[in-house]
């Protein structure tokens, strides 16, 4: 098993592939057996990294921290649900190290300032900010005294917010990426926000990444195409499985299909052709698919050739439909057959 890619390669090396993360979030529903199933599912998609949530209730939430949905049946409120999702440091400890054992890096969003302590206490190599704590300066400060990389999650922020964020970090001397998402479960086509990919790329010279929440691979195609240094999608076993970012997930299977899309894509980019050279190299099956010209009918010696005494046949044999021209006009010296392919040695 290969060892986890070095996500400081991301800030060294422009070319550096794009990085792929499988976000599992809650869809392990609280089962620490679930969880560790993912790991072993998004390590055999090929992804470059696993991330969760770490949630401590008593840490996050409070009495006024009401659900946005209702879609849990067995938690009373929103504080039951997040302590359901709990994992005991031991535990995220042994997730930690599976991952890794997968050759996988390990990613986990702190949702409070004891998960922050708790997951550097593990070893993160890079923080996920959460699209509702980009403006939280008590969990920047707290990422950023620990020197490791921030990638930041736009979906809840206004521009001023986001430029304010980046500014901080980069003044602090963090290595930042700035991720394009959109806070929709699932999201539409029309609100992937595409094109603050390359605005962020130019606004903030960091890497960029896209955190999509379509349910679908097409966005996150997209933006490898536009330069997108990370890409992140929510990943499930299932669509009938029970989690409220189910609609806005991948399948592991489809999640495969598109880490092998990405690197697909990025093995063409890097690749690039030049026409004729392509063409050079195909002489043999351009002759083979295309046309030569040959006598439409029976030609005696002397006719003057004219279109009407022309027609085509693969493959390209003696003169090509293509130089049509360099007969017409021409008189033949020797009379040729319906069908037979004409030379230049066939005219004066």
């Amino acid at each position: 098993m290969s060892s986890p890619r070095d996500i400081s390669d991301l800030w060294r090396d422009p070319a550096s592939p794009c990085f792929i993360i499988g976000e599992i979030a809650q869809a392990h529903d609280g089962s620490l057996g679930m969880a560790h199933a993912y790991i072993d599912a998004i390590a055999d998609a090929g992804a470059d990294a696993v991330k969760f949530q770490t949630h401590i209730a008593s840490e996050e939430s409070s009495a006024l921290d009401t659900w946005r949905v209702k879609f849990s049946q067995q938690d009373a409120t929103r504080y039951d649900y997040w302590k359901r999702m709990q994992f005991t440091p031991e535990q995220w400890s042994d997730l930690k190290q599976h991952a890794e054992d997968k050759g996988l890096v390990f990613l986990s969003s702190p949702f409070s300032l004891c998960a922050i302590d708790l997951l550097e206490r593990l070893g993160m190599t890079a923080w996920k900010v959460a699209s509702g704590e980009v403006t939280n300066r008590l969990f920047l400060d707290a990422m950023i005294a620990t020197k490791k990389p921030v990638l930041v999650s736009s979906g809840m922020s206004y521009l001023a917010e986001l430029d304010a964020t980046v500014t901080h970090l980069k003044t602090a001397g963090s290595p930042l990426a700035v991720f394009q998402c959109t806070t929709a479960y699932p999201c539409p086509p029309e609100k992937t926000g595409l094109n603050l990919v390359t605005d962020y790329a130019q606004r903030y010279q960091c890497p960029v990444g896209l955190s999509d929440h379509s349910g679908t691979p097409y966005p996150s195609l997209a933006a490898t195409t536009l330069g997108a240094k990370f890409i992140e999608v929510h990943v499930t076993f299932s669509r009938e499985m029970f989690g409220p970012d189910v609609s806005a997930s991948l399948t592991t299977d489809e999640f495969k299909k598109l880490v092998e899309g990405i690197r697909f894509i990025e093995t063409s980019l890097a690749h690039p052709m030049e026409k004729d050279s392509l063409a050079s190299e195909l002489d043999t099956l351009r002759r083979m698919f295309r046309q030569g010209l040959v006598a439409a009918i029976d030609l005696p010696a002397g006719t003057i050739i004219d279109r009407s005494h022309l027609s085509c046949r693969k493959p390209c044999h003696g003169i090509s439909a293509s130089d049509v021209q360099s007969v017409t006009g021409r008189k033949l010296k020797r009379a040729v057959k319906a069908v037979q392919f004409l030379s230049l040695e066939d005219f004066e």
